[in-house]
């Protein structure tokens, strides 16, 4: 063809051959910089506190798991305005257990996850951030603090069912009166821990600490890593 410009077909050719287009200030051909790699540390830590994949909304195990808590302890309260209705304390018994455990009673108001497996899956991916390579000593150190307070409240949560099943199991309401007071105390101390030690504190050592302890220690790692 007359007129053909030599560099211009040169052009075309090369466009052709790298997909017929550039980006701006882009050599042809050149690829985009991969993506920096996820740090494990922090994916961990973002499953326990903000995201996974099959908890309600997809959030974090630890907001989870306090959301269930509060669940526990409201319908626990609940028990108490009607002392002498064993029905209805049988009726919130449950709604209790299905809030702490969804797997031993399925109908309830709570999140249909339960506080059980929560702080279980929360305790683990905290455990997993502290093991993954790069792991700080900031992370390492509030990893064991949150997974002792969350072995408390599994402990704290196996007593609660336990004794809401005795509650569902009375035959009268004077006998379950002392069972729903001991299951109130056992559902705050899932949420606030308790002071065990009497020192006017709540920490999160073994037998004091809950999943109020737990959070503040999540929160505590997150900002020494700037999340």
């Amino acid at each position: 063809m007359k007129g053909h410009d030599p560099a211009i077909a040169a052009a075309i050719i090369a466009m052709i051959a790298f997909g017929g287009s550039t980006l701006a200030g882009q050599a042809p051909g050149a690829q985009p910089p991969p993506a920096a790699p996820a740090n494990p540390v922090h994916t961990h830590i973002g499953h326990v506190m903000t995201m996974w994949k099959d908890t309600p909304a997809s959030q974090g195990f630890l907001p989870v798991a306090i959301a269930d808590a509060r669940v526990a302890a409201t319908h626990a309260g609940y028990m108490q305005k009607s002392p002498d209705n064993l029905d209805s304390m049988k009726l919130h018994a449950g709604h209790v257990i299905n809030a702490l455990d969804p797997s031993i009673e399925m109908k309830g108001p709570g999140s249909g996850y339960g506080v059980k497996r929560a702080a279980a899956s929360a305790s683990q991916h905290a455990q997993l951030a502290a093991k993954s390579e790069g792991a700080s000593k900031g992370v390492q150190t509030h990893t064991e603090h949150v997974t002792t307070s969350l072995a408390d409240v599994t402990q704290w949560t196996d007593a609660a069912i336990a004794t809401a099943q005795k509650i569902r199991a009375a035959t009268s309401a004077s006998e379950a009166a002392p069972l729903v007071a001991e299951l109130i105390a056992q559902t705050n101390s899932i949420s606030n821990g308790v002071d065990a030690n009497k020192d006017g504190s709540i920490g999160w050592q073994a037998g004091e600490g809950g999943l109020a302890q737990a959070n503040q220690h999540m929160m505590l790692m997150m900002k020494g890593e700037g999340l």
